[in-house]
């Protein structure tokens, strides 16, 4: 493992952190920071403050029992399905690739696609708020032509690694997969 830093496209911190199983197995876990206590504070004294002024010129009770509510409810849903701690890809020579999320709350979801169904994978660019990203991907072959692309599965969707990250990703990718 090598001590190089990565970001993301924001320029936030992530870590790359690689196991080689074997010369047909590796596996790649991209990390973003936890959740950061401090803003959550913030936001949460925010609608908690504007909850209290409310009820200052109301005098309704249920305005701030409301906002205690909300905000608990809000964060949450957050943690539970929206902020995701790492994401992993796991790359088996002749068996396929399994993709791993784990969120804030601990929760996992995970997927496999089958490596008889994968036509290659490769590091694709779009435009995302002003600015042109690369991101890497997934080709699936289509069942009735097996030249063709029948979809695209997006990798690393929330960690949005910058390009130095992904290309060490697709080349230990294309490796395993060459051998297949």
């Amino acid at each position: 493992m090598d001590n190089e830093k990565y970001t993301d496209i924001n320029g936030k911190a992530i870590a790359l952190n690689y196991q080689r199983h074997s010369s047909f197995c590796t596996e790649f876990t991209v990390s973003s920071p936890k959740v950061s206590i401090g803003k959550v504070m913030v936001a949460t004294c925010f609608v908690w403050i504007f909850a209290y002024a409310v009820f200052f010129f109301t005098d309704n009770t249920a305005v701030l029992s409301s906002a205690i509510i909300i905000t608990l409810i809000g964060m949450m849903l957050y943690i539970h399905f929206v902020k995701i701690d790492h994401e992993s890809l796991l790359v088996i020579g002749s068996l396929g690739i399994q993709l791993s999320s784990s969120y804030a709350s601990g929760r996992e979801h995970t997927s496999f696609i089958e490596m008889s169904k994968i036509k290659d994978i490769v590091i694709n660019e779009a435009i995302y708020m002003h600015q042109i990203i690369y991101y890497l991907c997934i080709l699936l072959r289509d069942p009735a032509d097996t030249s063709a692309v029948s979809s695209v599965v997006p990798l690393f969707q929330s960690s949005k690694p910058r390009l130095n990250c992904l290309v060490k990703v697709y080349k230990s990718c294309q490796e395993i997969i060459s051998k297949c």
